[in-house]
């Protein structure tokens, strides 16, 4: 039944009405995570699942100072590397008729990206002919396992005691679970086993630092719990760029291509701001060009970084949501895909799901009609939700080179259900889908 108001639980209503996203959803807010909903996942000492305002607070802070706008450019240099090896593989791929996969190649620069900031080490997907298809498909595989353990909670801790082959038996999903606390186990015993070898002078500080060597103790023996929490921030970490930063580029990327007038107009304003395709487009300079933040705004109006809804839990005090007083303990959500659509219904001359990367008159939008990809996505990508962001710096970067660099580009078309998101939790297309690549335009179809 539809309405601003309805009943999706026992305990818990959903809202549509933007205006209450502030209540509920930012960080002073006084709601706090729904314990069952984020207790579905396999990371329960990361920042993304816990329910606990003061306790998230808290593990945001340690995480926080990297990715502060200084420490974001300070880094742009390792960026620019992964966007410009991401270019690469496109020129070489131009004379191919398959052309580029830049539905895994986008989510690959994220992965390259933040593997590198937070291990000190690149996965380097952007170097594997697949572009890491693998462990892509492994990520997008959580989902399920996270939606049982979200029903059957007894379930989880069943599973995680279990062999590994007797899981795989029981359900592949689950499997894949185990397979992702296994890498990230191994990744931060990799770096504990790096930093005890390399000898430093007392006289000298490290000269990088990375977000998992931060977190660990700096002296004394490393206990099991530590390298659990660690580890569960690292699960956090990869899946939250795989699944927010990477789509958001590549909804951006398909919908750029899917319309000429903005595709040639967004190219034309680079050209006029890089009078050379090969200069380094560096984010400060970017980030000022009124068409392109209009165009990644929209993008991220249209990704969704999460579809589907986001429970939170009314604090102490009775909450009151169109006439409706809800008390205590009840569950109340907003859904991000209905929020991001429902931003076009303010503009009558234009249907709810078009890619309008101009708004006459008007400079920027509202922030819940913005940023649904990574202000609503909430945890770990809530560290992203302003404009010093690594995200942002990644977004910027990547879709201002691309089209700078490529002024006749073309994407294979994409229909029906291979634009469509199974709703575990992350956005993702099925995985039978065909997906975005681009590929040199057909010059008969140019103008």
């Amino acid at each position: 039944m539809p309405g601003p108001i309805v009943r999706v639980a026992p305990h818990e209503v959903h809202l549509s009405d933007p205006e209450h996203y502030d209540k509920i959803y930012t960080v002073r807010s006084k709601f706090s995570k729904d314990a069952q909903f984020y207790g579905g996942f396999a990371n329960p000492n990361s920042m993304f699942t816990t329910p606990s305002n003061e306790l998230h607070r808290a593990r945001r802070g340690d995480l926080n100072p990297f990715f502060s706008r200084k420490v974001v450019f300070d880094h742009e240099t390792m960026v620019q590397e992964k966007v410009n090896k991401l270019m690469g593989r496109i020129e070489e791929a131009l004379d191919s008729d398959m052309g580029l996969d830049v539905h895994h190649g986008l989510r690959a620069v994220s992965i390259d990206v933040i593997t590198d900031y937070a291990f000190g080490e690149s996965y380097r997907l952007l170097d594997q002919p697949d572009l890491g298809l693998q462990f892509f498909t492994l990520v997008q595989r959580l989902g399920p396992a996270a939606w049982l353990f979200r029903q059957w909670p007894w379930v989880k801790p069943v599973v995680m005691m279990m062999p590994k082959k007797v899981v795989y038996f029981l359900s592949e999903p689950m499997g894949f679970v185990r397979d992702l606390q296994s890498h990230c186990k191994e990744q931060i015993d990799q770096l504990i086993e790096a930093r005890s070898t390399v000898h430093v002078d007392k006289d000298r500080e490290i000269e990088k630092s990375t977000i998992f060597t931060s977190l660990l103790p700096t002296t004394g023996n490393i206990d099991e719990a530590t390298k659990t929490v660690v580890g569960d921030e690292a699960y956090t970490v990869l899946t939250a760029a795989a699944d927010t930063t990477g789509n958001a580029m590549t909804t951006i990327t398909h919908y750029v291509l899917s319309d000429p007038k903005i595709y040639k107009r967004l190219h034309a304003e680079l050209k006029i701001a890089f009078s050379s395709n090969q200069v380094v487009l560096d984010y400060a300079s970017l980030e000022k060009l009124p068409y392109l933040s209009c165009v990644i705004k929209e993008g991220l109006r249209l990704s969704f970084g999460v579809p589907g809804r986001l429970p939170r839990v009314v604090p102490d005090t009775a909450t009151e949501f169109e006439s409706y007083v809800l008390p205590p303990g009840v569950g109340a959500s907003l859904e991000p895909h209905k929020l991001g659509l429902q931003a076009n219904e303010k503009f009558p001359d234009e249907a709810g799901k078009s890619f309008c990367a101009f708004r006459e008159g008007q400079q920027s939008l509202p922030r819940h009609e913005v940023s649904t990809a990574f202000i609503m996505a909430g945890g770990y990508a809530a560290v992203f939700d302003d404009r010093s962001s690594l995200a942002y710096c990644e977004l910027y970067v990547t879709i201002g080179t691309l089209f700078r660099r490529f002024p006749n580009l073309q994407g294979n078309d994409l229909v029906g259900e291979e634009l469509a998101y199974d709703d575990y939790f992350s956005s993702y297309t099925p995985l039978h889908a065909r997906k975005l690549h681009v590929m040199a335009a057909d010059p008969s179809k140019t103008g």
